[in-house]
Parts: structure tokens; C-alpha cells; sequence
């Protein structure tokens, strides 16, 4: 007897039925009047990893707590999707260097070549957990323009920010 083919109107599974509804059930807990509620829902929104909630959690980068917004810009990273480039590079020039070092992190894991010029420059951020996040962007998206700002921070007095530009440049010469 022959396999059958899948019908197109098939039963979604349990697991994606549960997935819809998580997300369902989530994005609305990014307005919620707690903040720590909002929190948590954007990072959950982040392993979730599913690309509806792109939107939501770029609305997410706007809140009034930095806590929330750092987390939105790090799930957007965990979902992956390019739509979050934009307004990820406009958080690398945020106040706070939470929201800055999130972005960048983010940023590396989309791996969109829109991001390397901006994260050459946020090579030069006063905060070396800044830095070091670019360079790890720089490394994961791998465009030879971040060569050279990336070998200058071979130099810088962190070593972090050092183990993280030498990182970056086995990736960027390979």
C-alpha cells in the first residue's frame, strides 16, 4: 500500500496549537500595567522564537522601563527575524547600555549586512560590554569591512573586549 500523501487540511498538532496560543495569550502581556509582566512576556516571546511577536516586541523597544526594553531587543535577536534590523540599530545609540549591548547582540544573531557599519561604530561605545557585543556581532555576520575596527580593539584595556575582537577576526579572515 502506498504512503499517503499529508493533506493541507490536516489537524495542526497539539504542540502547535499550544504554541499559537501561548503566543496568543503573550503579546497582549507586553502592555500590562506591571512592568515586571511585560518582562517576562518578552522574554518568553524570545524563546517562543516564533516571528508574530516581531512587532509586537519592536513596540516593546519603546517602553518606559529600560528592563523591557532590553529584553525585547535581545528576544528579537532569539527570533531572528530581518524585520527588527532597523529599529535594533536605531537601540545601539539608546541611553542605557543595556538596551545598547542587547541591540548588538541582537543584531549579530540576525546577521543582516545592514548592521555592520553601525556596529563598526558602536566599536567605540565608553561601555566595553558594548563593545564586546559588537565585535561578536561583527564576527557572526562576518563582512571584511569590520576587519580593521575590529583589530583596533586588540588593543582595548578590557580584556574582554579583547578575547571577543580576536574571536571576531578568526571569523572575519576565514
Amino acid at each position: 500500500m502506498a504512503p499517503t500523501a499529508r493533506n493541507e487540511y490536516e489537524e495542526p498538532s497539539v504542540a502547535k496549537l499550544e504554541q499559537d496560543k501561548a503566543i496568543a495569550d503573550l503579546i497582549p502581556l507586553l502592555t500590562h500595567k506591571y512592568l515586571n509582566v511585560r518582562w517576562r512576556a518578552a522574554e518568553a516571546l524570545g524563546r517562543v522564537g516564533d516571528r508574530r511577536a516581531v512587532r509586537p516586541l519592536i513596540a516593546a523597544l519603546d517602553d518606559e522601563f529600560v528592563d523591557v526594553q532590553w529584553i525585547a531587543a535581545r528576544s528579537l535577536g532569539q527570533i531572528g527575524d530581518p524585520e527588527a534590523v532597523e529599529p535594533l540599530l536605531r537601540c545601539l545609540s539608546h541611553r542605557s547600555k543595556w538596551v545598547r549591548l542587547a541591540a548588538a547582540q541582537a543584531l549579530g544573531l540576525i546577521g543582516d549586512a545592514r548592521a555592520v557599519e553601525p556596529l563598526i561604530r558602536a566599536l567605540e561605545d565608553p561601555k566595553r560590554k558594548v563593545r564586546k557585543n559588537a565585535a561578536f556581532a561583527l564576527g557572526k555576520i562576518g563582512d571584511e569591512r569590520a576587519l580593521e575596527p575590529v583589530r583596533v580593539l586588540l588593543d582595548d584595556p578590557d580584556e574582554g573586549v579583547r578575547l571577543a575582537a580576536e574571536a571576531a577576526l578568526k571569523r572575519l579572515e576565514h
